[in-house]
This record gives C-alpha cells, sequence and structure tokens, in this order.
C-alpha cells in the first residue's frame, strides 16, 4: 500500500466516521427536536436520494475529464456546508436545501473515492483495496454512530447543532488530507471533435457484460441495502414482535460480521471466479430470508425469534464482505481507457435508484404482509444467483479471475484492451 492508498483510505474512514455522527438520527433531528413533523422528515430522506440521481450523471463526466480529486474535493466542501448548514436550520426550506447539498456531496464521493482507488491499485491489489475500503466505512460509521449516540439529546437542538458541525469538520479534515494526494496519472477522455457529450454513456450501455452488472447491482442493492432500515425492520416489529434495542443489537451485529469477517473471507474470495462469489452471495441471503422467515411466521418462542432475526443481519453481513472485494474491482475492470470515473458513477447511480425504491416497495410489504414479503425477498435473492451466473458468460476469464493474470502485465485502472473488446462485443 503506497503513502497515496494510505491517505485515500484514511479520508474514507473519516469521512465514515462523520457520517456516523448524523446518520442514524436524522429522522427525529427533522421531525422532532426541530418540530417539523413525519412529513417533512421524509421529504429530507427522500431528497438525499432525489440530488444524488441528480448529480450523478454529470459526476461521471466530471471525473473523466477533470479527473477524481478536483471533483472529490468539490463535493466534499458542498458537503460540509450541507451538513453544517442542516444543523442551524431550523425551517422547512432550509433543512431541505440542506439536505440537498449534503445528498449531492456524499453522492460524488462515492465514484470519485471509487476511481482513486483504481488509479493508485493494480489488478492485482485492487480487491484488497476495496475490501480495505469497506471495512473502514463499517468501522468509521459504527465508531461514529456509538459516539454521536452519548452526545445527543433529543431535548436539546444544540446537541445536534454539534453532531453535524463534528460531520461537517470531518468533511473539511478530509479535504486537507486528500488535497495531498499524489496518484498516479490516469489518461482521460479529451473530447473528440464531432463527438456527442453523451458518447460516453452510449459507449457504456453498448457494454453488455456492464449493463447485466447494472441489472445484478440493483438487484442487489434493492434486496439487502434498501431493505435493512424499512421493509426489514417494519417486519422484524410487526411480524416478529423484534423491540427496537433488539433492532440495534441486529444492526450492530451486522457491523460486527463484517469487521471481523472482511479480510477472513478475502484470501478464499481472491482465488475463486467473481461470478461464483455474487452467486454465493444470493443463495447465503436465501437463506438469511428464510431465517427472517421463521422469526416472523415460525412458533418459537420470542427469544428464538429474537436470536433468528439478528442472525438474519449477520447473514447478510457476511454477504456483504463477500461483495465489497469483488463488485468494485470489477467495474473497474470493465471499463475502457480512462473511462473509470463513467462507470463507477454509473454504477453507483444504480445503487442510489435502488436505494430510493427499495425502502418505498419493502416498507409497505413488511409491515402488513409479512409472508408475501419474506417470499418475494428470497426469491430475489435466487434470482442474484441466476443473474451471477448470466454475468459469468459475458466476462472474460481474466476480468472474472484475476488472479489468473498474476503473470501479465494489466494497465492499471482497466482490463486490457482485448478483454474490453469481448464484454462489449
Amino acid at each position: 500500500m503506497g503513502a497515496a492508498m494510505r491517505r485515500i483510505h484514511v479520508g474514507n474512514a473519516l469521512s465514515a466516521f462523520g457520517l456516523g455522527f448524523t446518520v442514524p438520527y436524522l429522522y427525529v433531528y427533522v421531525a422532532q427536536v426541530r418540530g417539523l413533523g413525519s412529513m417533512t422528515a421524509g421529504l429530507v430522506l427522500a431528497v438525499f436520494a432525489v440530488a444524488a440521481l441528480i448529480v450523478l450523471p454529470f459526476a461521471g463526466r466530471a471525473i473523466v475529464r477533470r479527473g477524481p480529486l478536483p471533483v472529490l474535493l468539490i463535493a466534499l466542501v458542498t458537503a460540509a456546508l450541507g451538513a453544517l448548514s442542516l444543523g442551524l436550520s431550523a425551517s422547512a426550506a432550509t433543512v431541505l436545501l440542506s439536505a440537498a447539498a449534503l445528498g449531492a456531496g456524499q453522492a460524488v464521493m462515492q465514484p470519485a473515492l471509487a476511481t482513486m482507488i483504481v488509479d493508485c491499485s493494480t489488478t492485482e491489489t485492487r480487491s484488497r483495496a476495496f475490501a480495505t475500503q469497506f471495512f473502514l466505512q463499517n468501522l468509521g460509521l459504527g465508531v461514529g454512530g456509538l459516539i454521536g449516540g452519548h452526545l445527543v439529546d433529543t431535548t436539546s437542538a444544540s446537541s445536534f447543532t454539534l453532531l453535524f458541525a463534528i460531520e461537517a469538520a470531518m468533511f473539511l479534515v478530509l479535504v486537507a488530507v486528500m488535497a495531498t494526494v499524489r496518484a498516479p496519472r490516469a489518461p482521460h477522455v479529451e473530447a473528440v471533435p464531432g463527438r456527442a457529450a453523451g458518447g460516453s454513456w452510449k459507449q457504456l450501455l453498448g457494454n453488455r457484460a456492464m449493463v447485466q452488472l447494472c441489472v445484478l447491482g440493483f438487484v442487489l442493492f434493492f434486496a439487502c441495502y434498501g431493505q435493512f432500515e424499512s421493509g426489514l425492520s417494519a417486519y422484524g416489529v410487526e411480524a416478529a414482535g423484534i423491540t427496537t434495542s433488539a433492532l440495534g443489537t441486529a444492526l450492530a451485529a451486522n457491523t460486527l460480521m463484517i469487521v471481523v469477517a472482511q479480510f477472513a473471507v478475502l484470501k478464499f474470495v481472491e482465488r475463486r471466479k467473481r461470478s461464483r462469489v455474487i452467486a454465493a452471495v444470493g443463495l447465503i441471503w436465501a437463506v438469511a430470508w428464510a431465517v427472517a422467515g421463521y422469526a416472523g411466521l415460525g412458533h418459537g418462542s420470542q427469544t428464538m425469534a429474537t436470536a433468528a432475526f439478528i442472525s438474519t443481519y449477520a447473514l447478510f453481513g457476511l454477504g456483504e464482505a463477500m461483495l465489497s472485494p469483488t463488485l468494485a474491482p470489477l467495474v473497474a475492470d470493465l471499463a475502457p481507457t480512462g473511462l473509470a470515473g463513467q462507470y463507477n458513477s454509473a454504477f453507483a447511480l444504480v445503487k442510489q435508484l435502488a436505494l430510493a425504491i427499495g425502502p418505498a416497495v419493502g416498507g409497505p410489504l413488511g409491515a402488513s404482509l409479512h409472508a408475501p414479503y419474506i417470499v418475494a425477498f428470497l426469491l430475489f435473492s435466487l434470482g442474484i444467483t441466476v443473474l451471477a451466473v448470466r454475468l459469468g458468460r459475458q466476462l472474460t476469464d481474466v476480468q472474472n479471475q484475476p488472479s489468473l493474470a498474476r503473470s501479465r502485465v494489466v494497465t492499471q485502472g482497466r482490463a486490457p484492451a482485448d478483454a474490453v473488446a469481448a464484454a462489449e462485443a
């Protein structure tokens, strides 16, 4: 790990640490502390998703044309201003505008940081780099949330202002850290006379492997991340009788599983075909949904139901640990020369779309239609396995299993030209 990669990982941990201070308490802050009601609080959460969907298509092109670092610095300053403003806002209008700035900045950080990791790694080291990023993200969120929980006071708006100020400060510290990064100079796509502005998007949509990966990514994020704090939690409370403290324990079990299992599964994942790893995750998550079904629909004791529900979140964490060194490196290896930022932004856009639709669909189902909810998402998980197997047929041997290329010279930040051509054929 070079100096540039170390700074990227430190910056990634700092941003996650700052987010951990406010993410768990955003709804309570808007609805209760500021007295703006549940409707405004719901709109704030929606604004985060909408802002991300608006800026990500432009972020990809900016990263391609200007490089990831300038785009990241602008995103960090925007997020810092949004966080600080949100902590000081007392009206619905200013809260929504602040949330839009914070959401847009957060959304652009993801593909910018991912592209910097691509530029500072090789095909051989990329899986470990992204696994480290995911590990530090979860660790930072967990520690930030734990400290924030001890600082927050729902009777005092100033305590929330402090949390948002800490979050803004972390973003600005990250600006200072990332400004010192000297990443390898990656090739960028220059303007081509007569070429339409959307040419890179057309090229991306012509890459069948990337399109299939985006479809698979949508199902992954819809069936897992999009259910954590909406459908699955509603199902646990309504069907399984899970208490709020047990729900918190389940979320902690998810984070703990990721922290403990991340590097334990890394060596296993690095030696396997990526499509088979993703297919295995689908099967693991199908088991997780079956266990959740037992928690809410079985006839065991409340203790058994609670244990099963916590186990569901832990199984999801195991799947996440397997995906972190698999998905992002695959996106990078599918990207042609200079378009890693575009591909990272496209995949982030798919993720945000799934996270916006997932709670809207899963929430009502999980709260009222318990058996259909479990069956539907168990089938979605099995669908992940099917889609992963199909994706494997579109990948070259090296794209599917990078360990095969250790004896070859692989261009940094992209797949070899013949691999890309085969994927786009």
